[in-house]
């Protein structure tokens, strides 16, 4: 079975990296009149080399320092390097960036080619290998062979092909290569139209496989589109896999809208993001230290972005130091765990570090902690489950799917390990529909309840009359939560944990309550006795602050709380009655209606004495909490009515 691997070029410009291709492919990567003209390489070239059972995607990338932009788009999807020097001008300040940029990517393996070996002395050939030999010391490059080869000539060809081989080998026995199943992706290198066949897009396909008539998503954009044909280096295919370049013809979406920078993608796989956390290493040759909030240029896939770098735990990063980051984008790129990216100065451009995508879709860390430390650590982790247990914590506010864990976890086939996980308790599992469910970490259930603990202790600090807070309230001021699930089990994980106490539509902490003065106590009992005494003419909240004398003010607040008790029946938003006056007229209604008897507004004040005022609230009131059921000009008693013990019981 063969295999399929990108190798990118590497190197200073006029280092003779597009005439070795030339050499190994017989292909000719210079494919611009310009480039042609100048005989510099400016945008990507592409090339296959054939090896046994490996198939090598060559992508030429440009050497000039002003075009570090496009090398930094050919090293997506790169497996393996092949790093040029030209023997007769040895290392310049290319190479040097372009093996920063290497090392940065954490590219498994390559092999390092000394050019134009045929135009120097053996003494001069082998002090320039050694400062190779030194340049990469330390390096994923450092007990790579060094091969020196003419493209003139033909000499170390075949070597290089050994070598070449013996990589890709290494590559392939160490499991290093992204799951068959995982979700097709390709980052777009190149876009145009051809006529009669339309929309052409080019890259490298860095996962899954994908088929002609397949559909796929371009993000960011959401564009739709189907697969129309299918080219593999020059030649009709009608699939293509990880590790293959591919130039494929969409039907659906015209090429004025797609650009260099977006990416083709699985229904379903990519999600555009303007926040990503990330694990990143700055480069020992950095001029000056990366500072907290500085503004970057951001490198991922084939896409560059300004950016605002918001350092996690720390001011500044020195050069050749370690840490954690999120990055704010300037405009939505999509991203995957575990993907590699650079970062540059904004200006002078200068290479300043780069590093792997820990979670891609992120929200702004306000609170940094040992928490949100561990769990970035465990993402980045070669365990899966405690990757899919990171992944978990930090997208448990997002509605998180299985399927998600391809892009959020690198874990294309999570089933089991999800299964153990929920079993263990440390994931929660909920089914929202046949077809769907979601997932939460634990953790960030607990979480929310301490917030809910929070906001339920400012409440009664700031409403010390309360019997506690409407949860509506409660609810709509965590509307933020995109699951409503994560708030109900808070909120059941607290009244176990006894807490909180729900009274009714009420939620207050458990201890908590109404802090009243023994003015406010005796207030309170001559409010409810007045009330008891009313009946059906009950006083109005002027009356009630008229007629006391002390804790006047704290008069609405106690009527409040006589209704939150349930000592007192709001009919509207002015009238409230006893509650034993609302059972007292439940009664009288239950026995002198017979069982499917009508009754007018009318007859209901008549029977109860009172006026319009009162029985049109009361009726719509009674209405409301199901005791009678309306029928144009008429009321019934409800069906479950019975006598008013029942409804008590």
């Amino acid at each position: 079975m063969r295999t399929n691997l990108i190798l990118g070029t590497a190197g200073h410009i006029d280092h003779g990296k597009t005439s070795l291709v030339r050499a190994l492919t017989g292909t000719d990567t210079d494919r611009l009149p310009e480039e042609k003209k100048r005989g510099i390489t400016i945008e990507l070239g592409y090339a296959v080399l054939e090896i046994d059972e490996f198939r090598l995607g060559i992508v030429d990338v440009p050497g000039h320092e002003k075009f570090v932009r496009q090398m930094l788009s050919g090293a997506t999807g790169m497996d393996m390097a092949m790093l040029v020097v030209a023997a007769d001008d040895s290392i310049k300040r290319q190479t040097i960036e372009h093996l920063d940029i290497l090392r940065l990517l954490k590219l498994s393996g390559g092999v390092i080619a000394i050019t134009k070996a045929d135009l120097v002395e053996q003494d001069w050939l082998d002090l320039v290998i050694e400062e190779v030999r030194q340049l990469v010391v330390g390096t994923f490059l450092a007990d790579s062979a060094i091969v020196p080869v003419s493209s003139h000539t033909g000499t170390g060809l075949d070597v290089l092909r050994d070598e070449l081989k013996g990589v890709a080998t290494r590559i392939q026995t160490s499991g290093g290569l992204s799951d068959p199943a995982a979700p097709f992706r390709l980052a777009i290198d190149r876009v145009f139209s051809i006529e009669g066949h339309g929309t052409v897009v080019t890259g490298s396909v860095s996962s899954g496989s994908v088929s002609v008539g397949d559909k796929l998503v371009i993000q960011p954009g959401g564009l739709e589109a189907r697969v129309r044909e299918i080219q593999n280096h020059d030649l009709g295919v009608q699939s293509i896999a990880r590790g293959q370049r591919g130039a494929i013809n969409l039907a659906g979406v015209h090429h004025d809208e797609i650009r260099r920078g977006q990416e083709l993608g699985a229904v379903g796989h990519l999600k555009p993001t303007r926040i990503v956390s990330a694990g990143i290493s700055t480069l020992k040759s950095g001029s000056r230290p990366l500072k907290d909030r500085q503004r970057i240029r951001f490198h991922i896939g084939t896409s560059e972005v300004l950016a605002t770098v918001r350092l996690l735990g720390m001011r500044e990063m020195k050069p050749g130091s370690e840490g954690l980051a999120q990055f704010f984008l300037s405009e939505p790129i999509v991203a995957v765990w575990n993907q590699p990216f650079v970062i540059r100065n904004e200006s002078p451009l200068e290479t300043i570090g780069g590093g792997r995508i820990l979670h891609a879709n992120s929200r702004r860390m306000r609170d940094f902690n040992s928490e949100t430390a561990t769990m970035l650590q465990k993402l980045a982790s070669d365990d899966p489950r405690l990757r899919i247990s990171a992944a978990f914590y930090f997208d448990s506010l997002s509605n998180t799917e299985l399927d998600d864990l391809a892009r959020i976890a690198g874990v294309a086939q999570p089933e089991p390990l999800v299964k153990t996980m929920v079993s263990d308790g440390e994931i929660i599992e909920i089914p929202v529909t046949n077809h769907k469910t979601f997932y939460l970490h634990r953790l960030m259930v607990t979480r929310v309840s301490n917030l809910i603990v929070d906001y339920l202790r400012r409440f009664h600090e700031s409403d010390p009359l309360s019997v506690g807070a409407q949860r509506r309230t409660v609810e709509n001021y965590f509307a933020y939560l995109d699951s409503k699930q994560i708030f109900e089990l808070a909120i059941q994980q607290l009244a176990a944990e006894k807490r909180i106490q729900k009274t009714g539509d009420l939620i207050a902490l458990e201890g908590c309550g109404p802090q009243l003065t023994v003015n406010e106590r005796k207030l309170l009992a001559q409010i409810i006795d007045q009330f008891a005494k009313a009946g059906l003419d009950p006083p109005t909240i002027e009356q009630l602050q008229k007629d006391a004398s002390k804790a006047r003010n704290s008069v609405v607040q106690l009527v409040q709380l006589a209704v939150d008790q349930g000592q007192l029946v709001r009919l509207d938003d002015a009238i409230l009655v006893h509650w034993q006056t609302i059972d007292r007229i439940k009664q009288e209604l239950a026995d002198s209606l017979r069982e499917g008897q009508g009754i007018t507004m009318s007859d209901i004040r008549q029977l109860l004495n009172t006026s319009r005022k009162y029985s049109i609230p009361l009726c719509e009131y009674l209405d409301k909490i199901g005791f009678t059921r309306r029928d144009g000009d008429l009321r019934f008693l409800a069906p479950q009515v019975v006598s008013v013990d029942q409804i008590v019981e």
